[in-house]
């Protein structure tokens, strides 16, 4: 089952998209333990670099303002099956939140893919990965 709130709030999302070069509008909205929605567009820019992606905009925004404790994700796009983040967007997810946390993939068309954030990127590198020996 869909969470209706967070697909409601990621389709609020499409028409905030900044995407003047790819015309391919994402939202997304990201649940936090309490119970609060952060949502996110893609954000273009002509370099194309310095583009961020809806839910590293949700994730940003959300860690902004002093939450890290994250309940699910949800993504949508006007696309023919469901949106897939993209790599760099799965590895800050993976970085915030529990490896057990659902994440919804969605489309406009009412297609669902319900995951884990460790089925999004297995074996994603960690602060742990950052231990070793010198």
């Amino acid at each position: 089952m869909i969470p209706q709130d967070l697909y409601q709030a990621a389709t609020n999302m499409l028409t905030r998209a900044y995407a003047p070069y790819s015309h391919f509008p994402v939202g997304a909205a990201l649940l936090d333990a309490n119970g609060q929605i952060y949502t996110g567009c893609n954000i273009e820019n002509a370099a194309y670099g310095a583009t961020n992606c809806a839910e590293r905009t949700a994730l940003f925004t959300a860690i902004a303002a002093g939450q890290r404790d994250f309940a699910a994700l949800l993504i949508t796009g006007k696309t023919k099956d469901v949106i897939w983040p993209c790599g760099t967007c799965r590895q800050v997810i993976s970085e915030f939140c529990s490896p057990q946390m659902p994440v919804y993939l969605t489309n406009q068309n009412n297609q669902v893919q319900k995951i884990t954030v460790a089925q999004l990127l297995p074996g994603a590198f960690s602060a742990e990965d950052l231990n070793y020996e010198r």
